[in-house]
């Protein structure tokens, strides 16, 4: 088996700042304002962050990352999440080079403060005792009192407004151990989407050798898009891990509303998405429509069968599944299908392998020539349908981009293109030139319309 390993930016190479405090301090306010965009859910309600959420930030030239944590020892915090939320800040702070101890001017010190203060003050890394929510000159000045925890000075800040973060960082990234740059040659951002509880989070985790994301029965366990960079045969790239996607009506306002705009977002910026489906049951109108928001986004697309371990020793169910999967897919029967176990780890390192394949075949570029041939035939041994009576011609063919692979075809009657005859040149082009798991984009033209600037990638074939 190929091992899989945690990215060195990831690992290490680069000085991991943790943001720890208990419920309802603002911890992802000021993650989110160090990284420079709202990537981690922000919500009144304690324990809305429950896994560890990484990011990369940049301050005065210096790149660090980040690592948000869910809140620990807090009153308000129960339930099933307890304990494997306080194991993940735990795990945060035992990577860490630097810890930020945020805590709330506004509620002043709680016990909770105090508990986890003790257990910094015994920590190897340097501590920033961080004092939110001082959103004014009165609230700075009560910062003071927190000197009774035993961390040093507090820096009084408001992650909220911004109010005291630059210096803040300018402490931060003094104490910050030097390394030398990193390369950052992704080659694939991978989505991991699917239904709640089909076994995403624990896809990750088995990808990543370790518990990063809390993996639980109960539906909606994950919040964020959670990034994770890796390095798989060589080649790195990023695995999200994003909440599950509920039909419109069943979603909760709040956190969960939230949490699945993340998870489309987190398709938008993906290359590859795959698709996250539960063997045990049977496939539903909700992983189609997951499968075509892929779709529509023009990704490349897996579809993973998860949960093989509860059918393996069922013939009639695994051929009843496949039958399912053919028919509920058929709009994209391009799709390369993985059937994996997370639980059990079977076939788990092929679902990113096939994804680089995918990420590599929307990178391929047809030569004119090639292309202009294909299109000859094809529309010879299939005429399209006429246009008000007229015949529809296709003139001339380029493929104008890439990622996704985009075709443009120069024709006398653009909107006499049915959307069958497309689908018909897409199935031909597959045929011919590959394209496996990669959405293709065919646009339709006017001859003598502008055609984009053909951007630099690999030739399929010669000619």
């Amino acid at each position: 088996m190929t091992r899989t390993t945690s990215d060195p930016e990831t690992s290490g190479a680069l000085p991991l700042v943790a943001i720890v405090g208990r419920p309802n301090v603002g911890k992802s306010s000021l993650f989110n304002r160090v990284v420079g965009r709202r990537k981690a859910i922000v919500q009144d309600s304690p324990g809305t962050t429950r896994d560890r959420n990484y990011d990369t930030a940049e301050w005065r030239g210096r790149i660090f990352r980040v690592v948000d944590t869910g809140g620990m020892l807090g009153e308000q915090l129960e339930g099933p999440y307890a304990v494997p939320v306080e194991q993940q800040v735990r795990l945060a702070m035992s990577e860490a080079d630097a810890i930020c101890f945020i805590v709330d001017t506004q509620a002043g010190i709680l016990a909770a403060d105090d508990e986890l203060a003790r257990i910094l003050r015994e920590a190897a890394q340097p501590v920033f005792l961080i004092a939110n929510k001082a959103d004014n000159d009165t609230l700075e000045l009560t910062a003071s009192e927190f000197y009774q925890l035993g961390l040093g000075d507090p820096h009084p800040i408001s992650a909220h407004h911004g109010r005291g973060v630059g210096d803040l960082l300018d402490v931060i990234v003094e104490r910050l151990p030097l390394v030398a740059p990193q390369d950052d040659s992704i080659v694939c951002n991978l989505a991991i989407v699917g239904r709640p509880n089909v076994g995403k989070s624990s896809l990750v985790n088995r990808l990543l050798h370790e518990e990063r994301m809390i993996v639980s029965e109960i539906a909606g366990t994950t919040r964020d898009a959670v990034d994770t960079a890796i390095t798989f045969e060589d080649q790195r790239l990023i695995l999200v891990d994003t909440a599950g996607i509920r039909r419109r009506g069943k979603i909760d306002y709040g956190a969960e509303r939230a949490s699945v705009r993340r998870a489309t977002a987190a398709v938008i910026r993906a290359d590859v998405v795959a698709v996250l489906i539960d063997a045990g049951d049977d496939i539903t109108a909700q992983d189609q429509h997951i499968l075509q928001i892929a779709l529509e986004a023009k990704k490349g697309i897996i579809l993973v069968m998860n949960k093989l371990d509860l059918i393996q020793d069922d013939e009639e169910v695994t051929e009843r599944r496949r039958r399912q999967l053919r028919w509920r897919s058929r709009f994209v029967p391009w799709a390369p299908v993985v059937w994996t176990s997370a639980l059990s780890g079977a076939h788990v390192e092929e679902v990113v392998r096939v994804a680089l394949k995918v990420a590599e075949e929307r990178r391929l570029r047809v030569s004119t020539g090639r292309l202009n041939a294909l299109v000859r035939r094809a529309t010879i041994a299939h005429p399209p349908a006429t246009m008000k009576g007229r015949p529809v011609k296709f003139f001339y063919a380029t493929q104008a981009a890439v990622e996704p692979p985009t075709f443009v075809f120069f024709v006398n009657y653009p909107e006499g293109v049915h959307f069958s005859y497309e689908r018909y040149l897409q199935r031909r082009i597959r045929d011919e030139f590959g394209f496996q798991g990669a959405t293709l984009k065919c646009v339709f033209r006017k001859r003598g319309a502008p055609v984009a600037e053909p951007e630099s990638a690999t030739v399929a074939g010669n000619g």
